[in-house]
């Protein structure tokens, strides 16, 4: 049998007038140095829409901003919907496509750089995945952001570019890393008490509450929890009802105090002073920064 690496590629453009696909010639200084922009867009696509390609020396990111996609690679079908982004070497032969009778929008970015191959390489190494992303704000604007920079002739954009690019790929090998750690490496027990605290951290759990609630020995669930996890029971259950309560101070008019409640906590003083040394700032600053 043959085996032969040159470039194929199908596609169709079944995409909206107002979808936008930019081109950029990166200089050769950041060929040799750092990650650069081979291609990147928006896509609003209806359900004509599909690419099919192999042998391109090239690495893609796709997060999908609404509607559903498909995405065939590695003899897998990965289904995708907001929020999801994938990444993938587009060595191998990949296809991906609107679902029938839906349509997919789509942000997208073709890269390179000396180091991609590694970056990516400890992306899947326990396996390919699609990513659901935590911080769906901060993809969209990475995204949206590195767009902005490819259309730009100054000295320093393709630097930024490369920073935000190394941002994303961070962004997701970390969370890639988390999701096979949690469904691959944990003990059931563990699992289980992170199920837990990810269900009811708004209650009032403590290592105890939960070493009851699971049977198992508060000294044995604090050493086991710590040894998988790197964190304490406790710095667990703070970490989730902080999370929350940036989402609240984001997207929500809700009060300090009233947020306080909300994630579990009665004591405003102690949660101002967690969420400030945790994050650098008041849960205020934090509201304005973003709003």
């Amino acid at each position: 049998m043959t085996h032969t690496t040159d470039y194929r590629e199908r596609y169709s453009a079944g995409w909206s007038q107002d979808s936008v696909r930019l081109f950029h010639v990166a200089s050769a200084f950041a060929k040799s140095t750092y990650f650069y922009v081979q291609e990147c867009g928006y896509f609003q696509t209806d359900d004509t829409y599909f690419t099919e390609r192999e042998n391109l020396n090239s690495y893609l990111l796709v997060y999908t901003l609404s509607g559903s996609g498909i995405l065939h690679y590695q003899g897998r079908e990965f289904s995708l919907e907001k929020g999801d982004c994938f990444y993938i070497n587009c060595m191998e032969k990949h296809l991906y496509f609107t679902r029938p009778k839906h349509s997919w929008e789509l942000l997208w970015i073709h890269f390179n750089g000396p180091v991609a191959l590694g970056f990516y390489e400890k992306f899947a190494e326990n396996g390919f995945q699609t990513i659901h992303v935590q911080d769906d704000f901060f993809m969209e604007r990475s995204f949206r952001r590195v767009m902005a920079l490819s259309q730009q002739c100054m000295i320093s954009s393709e630097l930024l570019a490369s920073n935000v690019i190394t941002s994303i790929l961070t962004e997701l090998t970390i969370q890639s890393m988390t999701n096979n750690a949690t469904h691959l490496l944990l003990p059931e027990p563990i699992k289980q008490v992170i199920i837990d605290i990810e269900h009811n951290f708004k209650s009032d759990l403590s290592l105890q509450s939960l070493a009851s609630r699971h049977n198992i020995s508060k000294f044995h669930l604090s050493k086991e929890f710590k040894k998988y996890t790197g964190c304490t029971v406790m710095e667990y259950i703070i970490a989730n009802r902080l999370a929350y309560a940036k989402e609240l101070l984001k997207y929500s008019d809700l009060s300090v105090s009233e947020i306080t409640e909300r994630i579990g906590m009665h004591n405003i003083s102690h949660f101002i002073h967690l969420f400030k040394t945790r994050e650098g700032m008041t849960p205020l600053a934090f509201r304005r920064q973003w709003k």
